[in-house]
């Protein structure tokens, strides 16, 4: 398996002979990202990055996973950032097909480590505010981001984790896992979107249950309200979510993006203005190879073949 790790701090190479990565480096106190082509493995402490398996022509399967079992997945900074920079390599990497988030260990994720919280309450309200950025950034980058982001959730999602899986596109849960919007537990409210993505899946009163009591829901409730997609046996979560990366992402890339687009445009834009816009992604998906390939398969009686599609239009602009 291609691995590219990542932990905290130090980072050392791991070399694979004859191996090319594609792997984020940042610049020191400014986090910004460029990229690189090297023959290692980089190693940070809190994010582990995978590479599934090519087989034949497959496009391969980006997995990250949140590595802090102690706390329970808790996030940190580098998780944060690492998941952003991650998914900007996801977006111009043509290998990469589909993203696979899971977490180490028992549990998806804890949400904000309460000592990090607990130490920010000093700040000015401002400060607080500001020190959200990276959690805010990190969902934007999974909403923004080109591939279908999948989460596999087992154990508990709370809290900003219960957020996180909910900014994914696809979500496929063991049976025993447990969603909470915990907040209020501890006097605090929702953040991470959770609201915005409750809103489009939920009815009011069971949001406000959720949120005002910090009860926690099942996945086979979740699952049977149409926000789990897919129920795994317990430990399974990962392979079922890995199993249906492999199968959207060797799928017509192109076309699934926007897919994409179209549901996250479809939440806020008038009914007129999302015909508009289903009108002009459909112009583009016609002139579009994958449409090209899709199309003669089916007329041919054949299974179609979207990995080498290229994306060159078949008419004028």
């Amino acid at each position: 398996m291609q691995t590219i790790r990542f932990v905290c701090g130090m980072f050392g190479p791991e070399f694979l002979p004859g191996t090319r990565y594609l792997v984020p480096i940042y610049g020191f106190g400014d986090g910004n990202l460029s990229l690189a082509l090297a023959p290692t493995n980089y190693s940070f402490e809190n994010i582990l990055m995978e590479l599934n398996p090519k087989i034949s022509r497959e496009k391969a399967v980006l997995v990250i996973r949140n590595n802090n079992p102690r706390l329970r997945n808790a996030f940190t900074p580098e998780f944060m950032e690492g998941v952003r920079a991650a998914l900007n390599i996801a977006n111009v990497d043509t290998s990469i097909g589909a993203v696979v988030l899971a977490g180490v260990g028992q549990h998806f994720c804890a949400g904000g480590d309460l000592r990090s919280l607990q130490a920010r309450r000093v700040l000015s309200r401002r400060q607080r505010e500001v020190s959200l950025t990276r959690l805010n950034e990190m969902i934007l980058a999974i909403h923004h981001c080109k591939k279908p982001v999948i989460a596999a959730v087992e154990g508990y999602a709370v809290g900003a984790g219960f957020a996180l899986a909910l900014a994914c596109d696809l979500i496929v849960a063991a049976t025993d896992a447990t969603f909470k919007a915990s907040y209020v537990a501890i006097g605090l409210t929702p953040d991470g979107g959770t609201t915005a993505s409750l809103a489009a899946s939920l009815p009011r009163q069971l949001i406000n249950q959720l949120c005002m009591t910090g009860d926690p829901i099942g996945a086979r409730r979740l699952n049977a309200l149409g926000v789990v997609n897919l129920l795994a046996d317990p430990g399974g979560a990962y392979q079922d979510a890995l199993t249906l990366a492999n199968r959207l992402g060797n799928g017509p890339s192109r076309a699934i993006c926007r897919i994409k687009q179209l549901n996250i445009s479809a939440r806020q834009a008038s009914f007129a203005d999302q015909l508009q816009v289903e009108a002009r992604l459909m112009a583009e998906s016609m002139g579009d190879s994958e449409s090209g390939e899709g199309i003669s398969a089916f007329l041919d009686k054949r299974e179609a073949d979207f990995t080498n599609c290229s994306s060159t239009s078949s008419g004028g602009q």
